[in-house]
């Protein structure tokens, strides 16, 4: 990058502001200070988000306001370079984009000690309109070119110095961007996979799941849900948060993931469950800490065995329609190695719903925990709701689809068999 230094006492010309007045963007008679101050307001408006098209759109204004005229972005895809976007300025300024795409395969960089004429654009449909085409390089990597224009005085070498360093921190800001991208889609991806294939429970228990990423799916957490068969028509209902979020947030809910569904094949009460998945965890010092609520299902006695490493307590929905907690005992999260965790039993009917979730769904920045908790504790259901019904009408009356965290839900009702339902008419 041009030091700002080597920039301002380059040969002690007289200012860009002071030469032509304030035409250009820049405070008129203030001299090189105003110069810096400008280049540094500019810079730092720049970047300020992970988005490229934005941090484009802020590099054409920018340099709008620091030379005038227009600005454009041209950006590279693999097949050349895109026509004019993030358009900052009077358009009919700008030269053929012809012209840009040439200038940018056929020369290097400008810089103070290398000044290069095929920089300067010259008569545009009879009229001299003086343009400039920078590239958006860093490193080896290209995004793309800058390209100004204006009516009126050429661009020189201190333009172009200016320029080139806006557009220089610019491409490593795009770099960073796309960096960004790229983790954001692999950790979507592979927690999308992990999502889309939940083991299936047994037959007398109905089961659904929703999954809602903060912010619109921006970045991914670490929230999942999991059910395993048992033997005896039992089903283990899992839900689990990992601390943080991106790809390693995903590796390390594959991870518990993985864990769970190797220990559960023991067919170990819940509590047990989380003792060896802490252990497990804890063992590796790079994995991060992550909350689970687990509760096996066991339709035949009617009855749901709960345990907690940090999680919130799981929801049953009544005969009524009516919603409350069930208490648990709640043990460290996993990871810690501290151990501790307990279980606990409860009765439940085939007309009644568990619904298991993350933080995600019911926590406010700022609010207390119980009276978030209260919130999902007042909701009313229709007694007719399927599973899917009741977890679209939590997502909705708790406006999860806005949530500043992710959303993980799961809702089981136990199944009447048609058998059960014949015996017990005949009972009757």
């Amino acid at each position: 990058m041009l030091g700002v230094a080597r920039w301002i006492h380059s040969r002690r010309r007289p200012a860009l502001s002071e030469a032509h007045g304030g035409q250009d963007g820049i405070p008129q008679g203030d001299g090189a200070s105003s110069r810096l101050k400008a280049l540094r307001t500019a810079i730092a408006g720049i970047g300020t988000t992970l988005d490229e098209n934005t941090t484009c759109a802020e590099l054409t204004r920018a340099a709008v306001r620091l030379v005038g005229g227009v600005a454009a972005v041209m950006r590279r895809t693999g097949e050349g370079l895109t026509g004019y976007e993030e358009l900052a300025g009077d358009g009919d300024l700008l030269p053929d984009s012809r012209w840009a795409t040439a200038v940018a395969r056929d020369v290097g960089q400008p810089a103070a000690d290398g000044w290069t004429e095929p920089w300067i654009e010259r008569p545009i449909t009879g009229r001299t309109r003086p343009a400039i085409c920078l590239p958006l390089t860093t490193g080896e990597l290209q995004f793309g070119v800058l390209v100004c224009a204006r009516e009126g005085r050429p661009y020189d070498r201190s333009d172009a110095e200016l320029l080139a360093l806006l557009a220089e921190r610019t491409a490593s800001h795009i770099r960073h961007a796309r960096e960004y991208g790229r983790i954001s889609r692999t950790a979507g991806d592979l927690q999308r996979a992990l999502l889309s294939e939940p083991g299936r429970p047994h037959p007398n228990l109905d089961v659904a799941i929703r999954y809602l990423p903060a912010g619109g799916g921006v970045l991914v957490g670490g929230d999942w849900c999991e059910t395993v068969r048992l033997h005896f028509g039992r089903t283990l209902l899992v839900v689990g948060d990992v601390m943080g979020h991106g790809l390693e947030a995903a590796v390390d809910m594959s991870a518990y993931r993985s864990s769970l569904r190797y220990i559960a094949s023991s067919d170990l009460p819940p509590h047990r469950v989380l003792r060896q998945m802490d252990e497990i965890a804890s063992q590796e010092s790079e994995r991060r800490p992550a909350t689970c609520l687990i509760v096996r299902v066991d339709p035949g006695r009617s009855q749901v065995t709960v345990a907690s490493a940090g999680h919130l307590p799981p929801a049953l929905i009544g005969q009524d329609g009516e919603t409350s907690l069930l208490p648990v005992q709640v043990g460290p999260p996993l990871g810690t190695g501290f151990g501790g965790y307990e279980s606990v039993t409860y009765g439940i009917q085939p007309d009644q719903t568990l619904v298991l979730f993350t933080d995600g769904l019911v926590e406010h920045r700022g609010e207390d925990i119980d009276r978030s908790l209260h919130r999902l504790s007042r909701l009313h259901f229709k007694p007719t709701a399927t599973v899917d019904d009741t977890i679209d009408t939590i997502l909705a009356r708790l406006d999860a689809h806005n949530a500043e965290d992710d959303v993980a839900v799961l809702a089981a009702r136990p199944r009447i068999r048609q058998g059960s339902a014949a015996a017990a008419a005949g009972q009757s």
